[in-house]
């Protein structure tokens, strides 16, 4: 790959007390433990569009990096609770995460996702009918506005309620030191903590960004969805139900799309469009995105230089290594 187009295939997550960096081939966490050493955990990755290379294409690739992502870190984030809470083990390697344990987590996931950010704000639209005088159905504009508002609330109330917790508010700033290093790279810059430290905490391509545009397109995408189908917008809780259902059915399409905006918007920062669409997202991040702390940074970029130097042999096997 050439490294033009490595600067903007290269992505994080923060997780416990380190982050974790992907790039097309590699996958690395690093994680500080409570003695102050890094502990870092590289291995090649293989994503489904290397068997398929029909899923790299736009509007196909933007689900299968979604999913993947999410398995990915469900994985880092049990990984790093470990290594931050310094477990005994008697010598003996963690065991990886099974299917039925990632299964379990994402399924809970799910269900509280959908009934928080799908069928009450969904429920809650429609009964805001007396707020404009008039009953409002998935077919109005209207309702579809009000059913983004509310979720964009309750994302908003959600986080900002967990960064009261102290351990999620390390978590914020290793998010910041994730996006930080990664400014560095794609500048061409030295990856050292001084570098790093210049750099601003937020970056298109973040997943808070692709959030706010998944609920700016979906408004789009349903409002032009349910009018089609007069039969899918009555009123009553068995509809609205089915009507919550059909949305999560269209959230792939919707996925799609917003990852190729991101994308475009990441490769086009300075276009005025790009800034629009992207503001939301951008804004949101002076939330979810803290100001680190140098050894917060260090961790950042030991993770990133770990994907880096894998890249150039991405069929080297798994490594856990301990940095002083």
């Amino acid at each position: 790959m050439k490294p033009e187009d490595l600067r903007s295939a290269v992505g994080g997550q923060a997780v416990l007390e380190g982050v974790m960096m992907r790039s097309p081939h590699a996958m690395a966490i690093a994680v500080r433990r409570p003695d102050g050493s890094v502990i870092l955990k590289d291995e090649a990755y293989h994503s489904l569009a290397e068997r398929y290379p029909l899923l790299k294409r736009a509007f196909l690739r933007g689900p299968l990096i979604l999913i993947e992502a999410m398995v990915t870190g469900v994985k880092a984030l049990t990984f790093s609770a470990q290594a931050a809470l310094q477990e005994e083990d008697g010598g003996k390697e963690d065991e990886p995460l099974g299917w039925r344990s990632i299964a379990l987590t994402l399924g809970g996931a799910f269900l509280m996702a959908f009934l928080f950010f799908g069928f009450l704000p969904h429920w809650l639209s429609g009964n805001a009918g007396v707020l404009v005088g008039r009953p409002l159905t998935p077919a109005d504009f209207t309702f579809h506005v009000i059913d983004g508002i509310i979720k964009a609330t309750f994302l908003m109330l959600y986080i900002w309620g967990i960064s009261f917790f102290p351990d999620i508010r390390r978590v914020f700033e290793y998010h910041g030191a994730e996006h930080k290093s990664i400014c560095t790279f794609e500048a061409g810059e030295e990856l050292t903590v001084a570098k790093a430290k210049q750099h601003p905490t937020a970056h298109a391509r973040c997943g808070t960004s692709f959030i706010l545009v998944v609920l700016l397109v979906s408004i789009l995408i349903f409002t032009v969805f349910f009018p089609l189908f007069p039969s899918l917008t009555r009123r009553g809780l068995a509809n609205n139900f089915l009507q919550v259902v059909i949305k999560v059915g269209l959230m792939f399409p919707i996925a799609a799309l917003s990852y190729e905006i991101i994308r475009w918007g990441g490769k086009h920062s300075r276009h005025p469009l790009a800034q629009v669409l992207l503001w939301p997202g951008l804004a949101t991040q002076r939330l979810t995105a803290l100001e680190p702390d140098d050894s917060q940074l260090e961790v950042a970029l030991e993770a990133l230089k770990a994907v880096l130097a894998r890249e150039q042999l991405p069929e080297a096997s798994c490594q856990l290594s301990s940095v002083s």
